[in-house]
């Protein structure tokens, strides 16, 4: 069974996901643990967690095809000690957030050296993530790290930067990855043929290895090929998208092993049509 959702709102609640996911079609989705834009979080209430866990079972949905996405502001790459410390504490009680859900992945994005060098960045990355996962032990949480589009100082714009930060690691069996189908269209990958599809797929076996793809960011692009943009569209409405530019992606056995979770334009009922779109193309 394919599984297909998108980005939810927690505003009324994470209780209330598990049944807005199934009223627009979907069967996983994506929330954020708190405010995206802030650096303030704390851990639900038990009451709420175990409402969020039985919701869960009562719509059928297994944690493991859904995830939770850290904040904005989040940068363990960052020379900055202030922004890097309070990346770091915030990354950890994100994961603690997960785990007190009963989900499964933590995504983030790997961060910015800001000019100070990639091989730097990766080391506060590696850093970063000793700290988290030594304060995680206690849980199953795995931390997946999304690939970015190729612009400016962002780290993980290639799958060779997300493999050294994965073998850089203490624990490398607890970190995956996230592939977003607009980054990667940015960073000059082809998905809208079969070749550049299975040159895809051979790129990810060959460096991370594709055991080690646990998402798939789905999302249409506003700009052609290899712009390094980073600008979402809706499905079916982009230089991806356009004349069914995704059928050939989403028919793809492999592809369909991995849930597809939207992060595009517009609300909850934008996002139904689009997973019903998405179904059509599947026949």
């Amino acid at each position: 069974m394919i599984k297909l959702g998108a980005h939810m709102s927690t505003s009324k609640g994470f209780d209330r996901v598990p049944k807005e996911t199934v009223s627009i079609g979907g069967n996983a989705f994506q929330i954020f643990p708190h405010s995206p834009r802030m650096w303030r979080a704390s851990l639900p209430k038990e009451e709420m967690s175990n409402s969020f866990k039985d919701e869960m079972k009562r719509e059928s949905l297994d944690p493991f095809d859904s995830m939770v996405h850290s904040g904005y502001l989040i940068n363990i790459a960052s020379p900055n000690e202030e922004v890097w410390g309070k990346s770091v504490a915030l990354l950890s009680l994100e994961m603690k957030i997960t785990a007190s859900l009963g989900l499964k992945y933590l995504n983030f994005h790997p961060g910015s050296h800001l000019g100070d060098g990639l091989e730097e960045g990766i080391a506060r990355i590696l850093k970063g993530i000793e700290i988290v996962l030594g304060e995680n032990q206690e849980n199953d949480v795995m931390l997946l790290l999304e690939n970015v589009a190729a612009k400016g100082n962002h780290i993980g714009s290639s799958f060779e930067e997300l493999k050294s930060i994965i073998d850089g690691t203490v624990q490398p069996e607890r970190i995956g990855i996230t592939y977003d189908t607009c980054h990667g269209f940015d960073s000059g990958f082809e998905i809208r043929n079969k070749e550049g599809i299975s040159r895809l797929i051979d790129k990810i076996d060959s460096t991370v290895g594709y055991e080690k793809l646990k998402m798939i960011h789905l999302n249409d692009s506003k700009f052609p090929l290899g712009a390094g943009k980073d600008r979402h569209e809706m499905i079916g409405e982009g230089h991806i998208g356009k004349n069914d530019g995704f059928r050939e992606f989403l028919s793809n056995e492999r592809i369909q092993e991995k849930p597809w979770l939207l992060e595009t334009p517009g609300d909850d009922e934008d996002h139904a049509s689009e997973i019903e779109y998405i179904k059509r193309l599947l026949g």
